[in-house]
């Protein structure tokens, strides 16, 4: 097996530059999100919703609060503040053997936090399709 996978998706996280998703997402990929109600299936529809997500979440109050680790899966904790609300996060993320991420699931609380992270990932994904339709940005990969 390749490195875990996580140290990818925190440098991603960090650094806020979804480029590396590509690599990082098996093609395959099933993407469950706190705000839309069908799994997003396929490597290109993921990284536009985590590339959203990336953006909806990051602030400079985030932070992770507890990992849970397996061989090839992690419970990831965290919080942040957005627009004045306070969210607590979970991802659950799953790979396969060759370091790619096959599940990735994410669950926010309170009922607030949830209308402010769709407010936002919808934003990005709104900009994102303009900027797919401008042949640019992570939508377009």
């Amino acid at each position: 097996m390749t490195a875990n996978p996580l140290e990818t998706w925190h440098r991603i996280v960090v650094t806020q530059d979804p480029s590396g998703l590509q690599d990082l997402l098996a093609d395959d990929v099933v993407f469950h999100s706190p705000v839309v109600h069908t799994p997003q299936r396929g490597k290109q529809i993921v990284t536009r919703y985590l590339d959203a997500a990336l953006h909806a979440f990051f602030s400079p109050s985030f932070r992770v609060t507890r990992k849970l680790f397996g061989d090839t899966d992690a419970m990831l904790e965290f919080e942040s503040e957005i627009d004045g609300v306070i969210l607590n996060a979970v991802d659950i993320v799953q790979w396969n053997d060759a370091g790619q991420i096959i599940e990735f699931k994410v669950m926010v609380r309170p009922l607030k936090a949830i209308g402010v992270v769709q407010q936002k990932m919808a934003e990005r994904l709104q900009t994102g399709a303009q900027m797919a339709r401008d042949g640019e940005g992570p939508a377009a990969l």
